[in-house]
């Protein structure tokens, strides 16, 4: 099971949670989670007119043994108006490239930060993967 939690955060709202919204799926080869601004295919929706977030922007995708995987989807442009960071709980922070992928260990948990490169708005995806 891959559990997700989602806030917007705008730069006055830092460190609040009110608003967070929540998708699970299960660790079945070919599931599939999304984050984006289209409701029609994204479990996880930000605010319409935050634009530096794709339509779809992350996809959390299970394996054919049950691992997880997320990947930053490459948009229309050559160039993103945001930046993905990945953080293990208790580890360092690493930067997810553009169109790029990073494995989800079994048992990990952490958080994915979309930082729109134009202003003090973020999005935070934490999540806990299951054993």
């Amino acid at each position: 099971m891959l559990e997700l939690t989602m806030a917007s955060v705008t730069g006055a709202d830092a460190g609040a949670t009110a608003g967070m919204l929540m998708a699970d799926a299960p660790s079945d080869p070919g599931a599939v989670l999304r984050v984006g601004r289209d409701r029609t295919v994204c479990r996880l929706a930000t605010p319409d007119d935050w634009l530096f977030v794709s339509r779809v922007h992350l996809e959390f995708l299970c394996g054919p043994e049950g691992s997880w995987q997320v990947t930053w989807l490459h948009g229309s442009r050559p160039e993103p108006s945001s930046e993905v960071r990945l953080t293990f709980a208790g580890m360092s922070t690493q930067s997810v490239p553009y169109g790029g992928t990073a494995q989800l260990p079994a048992g990990s948990t952490g958080e994915i930060v979309i930082f729109d490169r134009t202003g003090p708005q973020s999005v935070n995806v934490g999540f806990y993967h299951e054993r």
